[in-house]
């Protein structure tokens, strides 16, 4: 008997632990969101959550209103779906809440790569000063003629056979290696004996790189939300290393035309003492960080004008006004077109066709973690106690994006959406009578808006450009419809596609 009751005592404490860690104890508080903690201990609804992001927080908006509390494989998250109030979670987030944690928790399980503490000011440090200005201008002619070197090689053959082709996989596979090309350098003239050979051998590497990249791409929903299947963990794990040696310094440093944003982080990491190691995985991040969107958006913006003529009208007359303005033109035998960033700033048609693509597309989740006790306070003039080590999230896609008083016709493409009828760009959005500060969200916002957004808006608009000048393309069925987005990758960025869609493509001359 003696020892029959310490026993029941451990084995009620352990009990009563394991339930507390279940969630089963949790209660929604005066003054907190309405908590909805679903049917299954700890992993309360995730597994709907994980199945389609859109649809759940839809339903847990009817169900209880635009701020609620939900369980998800044991954290608590408060979501905030009101527009006008996103402004006091960008604001908190300066203050009580941590958008690191969650970042350095992803690469680590995404990448293997272990943050350190400088990351933050080294990233944003080097995208003001390469990806902006000056920076961005270098960047372009490093991408311009990386897209030359893949869309044009062979000119000279057959000009007029038509190619066909997936409009996702050559889109995607085109504005990747371009992309990895301008950020990681060219194989040098000399090693391989001469200029076309060492270009025939960027675009055969780049290919190689590319259909990797695409392996691991597949994988990113599970591997992101850890629910990988054994056979996919041993994929993933061979993928991880064929790519911490295929972007490796040493590889790196073999090439020339390296960007000064890659090489400055690298340098920057060198010099606090960062295994290389380590630095390696790094640059598997910043890979995936700079093209694991920008392909896929292309892919989109091209399709989108493919199905509205007169937005491909309205486009391609920009294009071609921005090139004449130039002196330059498109003929057999003449030089290949030089492509500023400079012409890049004069395409407000094809700004907005971009921008609208991106709010119908793009799809990031903005999660942080509640540092401490705090009080939201929303626009309307409500409040609500949120607790400290809850998390907090934003999902515009939803809340903004597809919200029809904000932009009318929501799941419409409507090319000149964010133009003034002068043609100005248009800035100003309603809700409620209200203006809306934050109307479109496709790099994030506050903290974590994507510091180097510029470089890949430019990849996709001279992507775009040069398939316009010199290409006449079409869809194989001009009636197909466009396929449905695979909300699957809701909350990691731009979304793809259930399936590609054919197209054929040939010299305009």
């Amino acid at each position: 008997m003696g020892l029959l009751l310490p026993m029941l005592f451990t084995i009620f404490v352990a009990l009563v632990g394991g339930l507390y860690v279940l969630g089963v104890f949790r209660k929604r508080r005066p003054g907190e969101p309405p908590l909805d903690k679903g049917l299954i201990p700890w992993l309360g609804h995730v597994l709907e959550f994980r199945r389609d992001t859109f649809k759940f927080l839809e339903r847990m908006k009817k169900k209880h209103g635009d701020v609620f509390t939900v369980q998800l494989a044991g954290n608590y998250i408060t979501f905030l779906q009101d527009p006008l109030s996103f402004g006091a979670f960008v604001k908190e987030s300066r203050k009580k809440l941590d958008f690191n944690t969650f970042a350095e928790q992803m690469v680590y399980r995404v990448f293997g790569y272990v943050p350190i503490e400088e990351d933050y000011h080294i990233l944003h440090s080097s995208s003001n000063k390469h990806l902006k200005g000056e920076g961005l201008d270098v960047m372009t002619e490093a991408m311009m003629s990386n897209l030359q070197n893949l869309m044009l090689h062979s000119v000279s053959s057959d000009q007029k056979t038509w190619k066909e082709d997936g409009l996702f996989m050559y889109s995607y596979n085109i504005v990747f290696r371009a992309g990895y090309l301008a950020l990681f350098g060219n194989v040098p003239h000399k090693s391989e004996g001469g200029e076309e050979q060492a270009k025939e051998k960027d675009r055969s590497q780049s290919e190689t790189l590319f259909y990797e990249f695409r392996k691991y791409d597949q994988l990113f929903p599970n591997l992101a939300l850890g629910v990988l299947s054994p056979k996919q963990q041993w994929e993933v794990d061979r993928l991880q290393t064929f790519f911490w040696d295929a972007v490796s310094v040493q590889k790196m440093k073999a090439n020339d035309n390296i960007s000064r944003w890659v090489w400055d982080m690298h340098q920057a990491k060198e010099e606090l003492g960062v295994k290389e190691s380590n630095i390696n995985k790094y640059l598997f991040v910043l890979l995936w960080a700079s093209q694991g969107n920008t392909g896929p958006s292309s892919f989109w913006l091209l399709l989108f004008l493919l199905k509205h003529p007169e937005a491909m009208k309205a486009v391609r007359e920009e294009v071609d006004k921005v090139l004449k303005e130039t002196g330059q033109e498109v003929q057999p035998g003449c030089p290949l077109i030089n492509l500023t960033h400079e012409m890049l700033t004069k395409t407000p048609i094809l700004d907005s066709a971009v921008e609208e693509t991106l709010r119908l597309t793009a799809a990031p989740l903005l999660l942080r973690a509640v540092l401490q006790n705090m009080t939201l306070k929303m626009a309307d003039g409500r409040e609500y106690f949120i607790r400290e080590g809850d998390r907090m999230g934003i999902f515009p896609y939803g809340d903004v994006h597809l919200d029809p008083e904000i932009h009318p016709d929501p799941l419409s493409f409507k090319y000149d959406r964010f133009l003034n009828p002068d043609g100005s760009k248009k800035t100003d959005f309603y809700k409620a009578g209200k203006k809306v500060k934050f109307h479109n969200m496709p790099w994030g916002a506050g903290v974590s808006m994507c510091p180097g957004r510029f470089f890949p808006t430019n990849e996709l608009k001279q992507f775009v450009f040069l398939m316009l000048i010199y290409f006449e393309f079409e869809l194989m069925n001009p009636d197909e419809k466009i396929p449905e987005i695979d909300f699957r990758r809701c909350g990691l960025g731009s979304m793809q596609p259930v399936r590609d869609v054919q197209f054929r493509y040939r010299l305009r001359y």
